[in-house]
């Protein structure tokens, strides 16, 4: 049995710590069966029987000897120090494994891994003779075997197509910009090849241009890498020699006399030397900011703030340069890049306008590349001194005014090209978006250099706002036509007897609008919800249009409260869709519900309140648009009217010494209404009128305006 009793000794099974004796068996006898070997084991505590612990001890490669051990002293075991073997211990229920169990078995693992030759060549020619009895492994039959019928040929596989090579998407052009500025410059010039290969390619979608400024910004970066590193080994050969003289030779020298300072002097004399002839050549503009930048930062801060200045006499040195000399070297830097940056910007802006035409719809980069060439000398003088960067925002603002009012006069040009509108209408609706979008980067551009710029920047900055706003009020007026002429079909159906009843006229309004504002949402958020604000304001005048024009008149009460109640409701849908489109233009929301309550009201003073209302909240209303109101209800009795428009009158009056309000809050001033007619009293009419003519509803009311005196005709002569 595997479970032994204490001192009960299994002479094939080897004591715990001793290890088993080299094996003696013929490998070519009987082998035994694992019924031999299990016949007699008997059956575990939990009932089940042995032969399956057998098969695990020859897995585990245990046996055909076997393992005693002594176990430790634990609540609920067999016994203290009985003897178990280690895998029977590991599978009896309800013992809890050791580590040392699973070293236990890495350490027979590795025995057996290492042991004699003679025991491995044995069990390798044993498993060889077993293998001759069972013949060759044999032949699986694939699966066209399987399908084809015996003694017919198999067809032969169809050949495989060779897959075409993946090509290897180029990074995009942000992409090789980010690894410029990272200075992963050899990677970055390699993706520039492949880009320019692309852009060489026919029908390839790249531009030259994007090429060309890489190769810029490449460039740039290359020389300003070259320049940090002959700047720095400067700074690095100043110190190396200051710590020499420091360490080695005035030390040699008496105190008195000051050796180190006489050095630093000498060296710092040597030096203006050399910056004053350097001052005075022609550099180029990069090499005027490394020069600047050296003196007046890097000089001061890494050289001179890391030698001991106690040592000098006088406690300081003098400047490198002169005052004159770094004025005249910054008056040329901004000279140059006032001229730079204008050939560049009028540069930047002919290609871009090159696409404007143009049937593809790209993306335009303009603000970007315009923001990049002004940034650059924006950033860079500010590292230098505070007045340099002040004089350098200042000339910069005044560039980006310039350009803006050229770039002004080239949109008004584009939109006023007649082979312009021969556009595709969703390719000119999108590149009128992406020159309104230019708007706001470049005015946040203007409005930090003119706060890091001196006071005389304003006038630049005013300029630069009032071309933006033009450009923009010209976009959004060109998107607004065209939308409104595609709903000037649906506004005809407004004011009709049918509209009384049905809302198809509304729901072919808002439906078109919501379609259209998808469109919109590319634009950027300030000037999109400018464009909201102004299509709330039209689409709610040209509602009311049709209304005050006459084009549906009141005979009854009936009539009245059908259309204030028509009027009510599709004031509240109209509402709810520029809520969804994010309109901030709710000051516009009251307007109809007030009309509906003048057409609704019975009593003359209710109808007086109304009124003042309307003309506090819409300053611009006149006392025609109220008489054409009181027209539309029908309101025929003079006094009603005279005490009504008297409200407006008064309100006017009041109100005459105040501006007028602003374009984008003006309503009814986009509003025409027809010259108003007033009623004209019973007792003048029976003096001129016979009585069968007043029973005609149609001449209570006259025009106001007098009708033009008739030619006066030739007398015939007798």
């Amino acid at each position: 049995p595997i479970l032994k009793s204490p001192g009960v000794a299994d002479p094939k099974v080897p004591r715990a710590g001793t290890l088993p004796l080299r094996s003696s068996r013929n490998p070519f006898e009987e082998v035994p069966t694992l019924e031999d070997e299990t016949r007699d084991l008997g059956t575990l505590p939990n009932g089940s029987s042995c032969r399956r612990r057998a098969t695990l001890e020859k897995l585990a490669g245990l046996a055909p000897f076997r393992l005693g051990w002594t176990s430790g002293r634990r609540a609920g075991s067999p016994g203290d120090g009985q003897s178990r073997s280690f895998l029977g211990r590991v599978l009896a229920p309800g013992i809890r494994r050791s580590s040392a169990d699973f070293g236990l078995l890495t350490r027979l693992q590795g025995f057996r891994a290492h042991g004699d030759d003679e025991t491995a060549g044995d069990a390798a020619r044993r498993l060889a003779f077993l293998r001759l009895g069972r013949g060759p492994k044999p032949r699986r039959a694939s699966l066209a075997e399987r399908v084809v019928p015996a003694g017919e040929a198999a067809p032969e596989p169809p050949p495989k197509v060779p897959e075409p090579p993946k090509m290897k998407e180029p990074l995009s052009v942000l992409e090789i910009l980010s690894l410029i500025q990272r200075r992963e410059l050899a990677r970055a010039d390699e993706h520039i090849l492949e880009l320019e290969a692309e852009e060489l390619t026919p029908g390839g979608g790249r531009r030259a241009r994007d090429v060309a400024l890489l190769y810029e910004a490449l460039q740039r970066e290359l020389w300003a890498l070259v320049r940090e590193t002959l700047l720095e080994a400067l700074r690095a050969r100043l110190l190396e020699d200051m710590a020499v003289v420091r360490g080695r030779l005035a030390p040699a020298y008496p105190a008195g006399l000051a050796a180190f300072g006489v050095y630093l002097r000498g060296y710092h004399g040597a030096l203006a030397e050399w910056l004053g002839m350097a001052a005075r050549r022609r550099l180029p503009l990069t090499d005027r900011y490394a020069l600047l930048h050296w003196h007046n930062q890097v000089y001061p801060r890494e050289v001179l703030g890391l030698v001991d200045m106690v040592a000098l006499e006088n406690g300081e040195l003098g400047p490198l340069l002169s005052a004159g000399t770094l004025r005249g070297l910054e008056d040329e830097c901004v000279t140059d890049v006032k001229a730079q940056t204008r050939a560049a910007l009028l540069r930047v802006l002919q290609e871009d306008e090159e696409q404007w035409g143009s049937m593809e719809d790209r993306p335009s980069s303009l603000a970007q590349d315009v923001c990049e060439l002004l940034e650059e000398h924006t950033e860079r003088a500010p590292r230098i001194s505070q007045e340099f960067g002040e004089r350098m925002a200042h000339c910069c603002l005044g560039g980006l005014a310039e350009f803006l009012q050229s770039f002004q006069q080239r949109v008004e040009r584009f939109h006023e090209n007649p082979g312009i509108r021969e556009l595709p209408p969703d390719v000119y609706i999108s590149r009128t978006i992406s020159l309104v979008n230019c708007g706001p980067p470049l005015r946040s551009l203007a409005e930090r250099l003119a706060r890091v710029g001196p006071p005389e920047s304003e006038p630049a900055r005013e300029a630069s706002s009032i071309a933006l706003d033009r450009v923009t009020r010209l976009c959004h007026r060109v998107l607004a036509d065209l939308l409104f002429q595609e709903l000037q079909p649906h506004f005809n159906k407004l004011m009709r007897r049918k509209w009384l009843s049905s809302s198809e006229a509304l729901d072919g309004i808002v439906g078109t609008l919501g379609a259209q504002a998808l469109a919109l949402r590319r634009m950027q958020d300030e000037p999109y919800q400018a464009l909201v604000a102004e299509l709330h304001r039209r689409a709610l005048v040209e509602y009311v249009r049709p209304l005050l024009r006459g084009r549906l008149r009141c005979r009854s009460a009936r009539t009245r409260s059908r259309m204030a109640g028509r009027l009510r409701e599709d004031a509240a849908q109209l509402q709810r869709l520029f809520r969804r489109l994010e309109s901030q233009a709710s000051w516009l929301d009251p307007v109809v519900p007030h009309l509906a309550e003048v057409l609704q009201l019975e009593d003359t003073p209710s109808i007086q309140v109304e009124v003042g209302v309307l003309v506090r909240d819409y300053p611009d209303i006149r006392r025609k648009h109220v008489a054409a109101l009181l027209d539309i209800r029908g309101l025929r009795n003079a006094a009603a009217r005279q005490e009504i428009l008297a409200v407006a009158r008064d309100l006017e009056l009041s109100d005459s010494g105040t501006l007028s309000p602003p374009r984008d809050h003006a309503f009814f001033a986009d509003i025409p209404v027809p010259h108003s007619s007033f009623c004209l009293g019973i007792p003048l009419l029976l003096g001129r009128l016979p009585v069968s003519r007043l029973a005609r509803p149609s001449l209570a009311c006259l025009p106001l305006r007098p009708r033009p005196p008739s030619p006066a005709r030739p007398r015939a002569q007798r």
